[in-house]
């Protein structure tokens, strides 16, 4: 336990030390520095300001965890969080953090059967960690009794005043008892805040991140200067040069995170997408999957990421330059947690210079101009990693069953030459420096304002290209791809995961050769190869009986 020499002299206990060290904590955050001890050692309510992802729910979660009575009966601690992405994750916080304590924890939330936690809090919870609505919902049935509490944490509250949680927070505290510890925290500190915390909180302390810590040193900040078509292929090349890329992808509108999705899939990458459209069980089940790192790029919106929190993220990926400074710093605080370094990364077009620059100076954020992966510098990662996955191999003496078959091949033909085929075979061109897209790293001066960018149209070179895309997928065809027509769409639950897997199965046809999936509510697109174009048709007609053709070229 050397690394949890900080947290020690906090006034921390061994037990919760070591559940620190296993979440892999090494050093506290400074809200957390402030918080900790006072709420261990002093008398009075507090009001934290901290930005999400500044370690908010370890500040106050570890000294209530510490100050608790296993023994006594009944809740003796209340959260209040605006949404339910962020009780779940509060909770799942907790949870964590509370190490062999014989606590229970439960979120209770709009969308999840009232019936399974009113059985949960018969049974008895120790920390209850709710949005209003629902908390109110088991006051009134008298499911949930809060009059003998220890705590009561108002958490995101600059969040909840401006989603009108007002009067449903002063009904809460209505059926609480008076000697309970209040602590509210909070991004920012409105008026409105402390006109709450005065009514309604005994002696209390303001307890702030001074601003310069508002952005963490452990994040390496940076900007690429890039036009809004060349966005995507600035993705790819930044996931595929970091070895175990894990992050979150910022976008501005749920049809950007979509679109962003579907192309990151058609490439085969493991990434899904949380906006506000998608239904709250999705919404749980992407995040469990990014959790567990099933998938390892989330895309997301400023409002569907609140709560989200993750301490291993390598990358944020703002996809979308942020409208404010604060929703910046929001975004970059994901990463470069608990004593982790980790990156964030902003993409810039010419003409929102003037908005980076903004951000800098409102978020003291020193965000310093990179260049974006050269083709040879993702070629050479790609390489460094398939290196390294056959020396685990061989290391692993794993290969058994294709000892016969390798002899058998390297009688016939050159090793080398059996070994370079094997590759072509599985990787086919994606070593091929020319397949890869050029992006212009250096803008010219005369791209640099709304003339050179003006809608993020680009420059006349580019029109000619437009000229030769297939309108109904969007890109380029190149001379040696085709069309082809899918009778199957959204109506069918048919999306471009499930085509990539069906075209795998029937066809023998890998995904990475099958580019620009549209999937639309009746019908459907996707460019293959001349050289698989038949063989998919074929295969994937044999699976229709009768009727017209499930798939074939498409027309002009």
């Amino acid at each position: 336990m050397e690394k949890m020499v900080e947290f020690k002299k906090l006034g921390l206990s061994d037990k919760t030390l070591v559940a620190l060290e296993k979440k892999g904590f090494e050093k506290p955050s400074p809200i957390q520095a402030l918080t900790i001890p006072a709420l261990l050692n002093g008398d009075k309510d507090i009001i934290g300001q901290a930005q999400t992802g500044t370690g908010k729910t370890a500040a106050f979660s570890l000294p209530i965890l510490e100050k608790m009575d296993e023994n006594k009966r009944g809740v003796k601690a209340i959260v209040l969080a605006p949404t339910r992405e962020l009780a779940i994750q509060v909770a799942e916080e907790i949870n964590s953090l509370k190490g062999e304590r014989r606590l229970r924890v439960l979120p209770v939330y709009g969308g999840q059967a009232m019936d399974q936690q009113i059985r949960a809090l018969k049974r008895g919870v120790d920390i209850v960690v709710g949005t209003p609505g629902r908390v109110q919902d088991h006051i009134r049935r008298k499911t949930l009794v809060i009059d003998n509490l220890d705590f009561f944490i108002l958490d995101e509250a600059d969040e909840m005043l401006n989603m009108g949680f007002v009067e449903d927070i002063e009904t809460i505290l209505a059926s609480t008892n008076d000697d309970k510890k209040m602590l509210f925290f909070s991004a920012t500190m409105p008026n409105e805040i402390l006109k709450v915390a005065k009514k309604y909180m005994g002696d209390f302390d303001v307890m702030r991140v001074k601003a310069t810590e508002l952005t963490t040193n452990l994040t390496e900040q940076i900007y690429f200067e890039v036009r809004d078509g060349d966005k995507f292929e600035a993705l790819c090349r930044v996931v595929d040069v970091e070895v175990d890329f894990y992050g979150i992808v910022f976008c501005r509108t749920k049809n950007d995170v979509d679109g962003v999705v579907s192309k990151l899939i058609e490439r085969g990458y493991e990434a899904e997408g949380i906006h506000g459209d998608i239904s709250q069980a999705q919404r749980e089940r992407t995040l469990r999957k990014f959790k567990t790192k099933n998938i390892n790029i989330l895309v997301a919106t400023d409002v569907a990421a609140r709560g989200i929190d993750v301490n291993d993220l390598t990358h944020v990926i703002n996809y979308s330059i942020p409208q404010e400074a604060e929703a910046y710093v929001h975004r970059i605080g994901r990463t470069g947690r608990a004593g982790k370094k980790g990156i964030a990364i902003t993409f810039v077009t010419p003409r929102e210079m003037g908005k980076l620059s903004r951000i800098k100076r409102v978020a003291k954020a020193e965000i310093k101009k990179s260049t974006i992966p050269e083709i040879e510098e993702v070629l050479k990662a790609k390489k460094e990693s398939l290196y390294a996955c056959v020396g685990e191999i061989i290391a692993e003496k794993d290969f058994s069953v294709y000892s016969d078959m390798a002899t058998e091949l390297s009688v016939e033909s050159n090793p080398i030459d059996v070994i370079a085929a094997l590759l072509r075979h599985v990787y086919d061109d994606e070593f091929d420096k020319e397949t890869y897209r050029k992006i212009r790293n250096n803008m010219r001066s005369n791209e640099r304002g709304d003339r050179g960018d003006r809608g993020d149209r680009g420059d006349r070179r580019d029109r000619g290209d437009r000229r030769d895309r297939n309108e109904r997928g969007g890109r380029q065809t190149l001379d040696n791809q085709t069309r082809l027509f899918i009778g199957m769409g959204k109506k069918d639950n048919l999306d471009a995961k499930k085509l990539l897997a069906i075209v795998n199965k029937e066809a023998k046809v890998p995904g990475r050769k099958i580019k620009d999936i549209k999937i639309m509510n009746e019908f459907s697109f996707m460019t293959v190869p001349f050289s698989e174009a038949e063989d998919i048709i074929h295969a994937l007609n044999a699976t229709r009986k009768g009727g017209r053709p499930l798939v074939e070229k498409a027309k002009n």
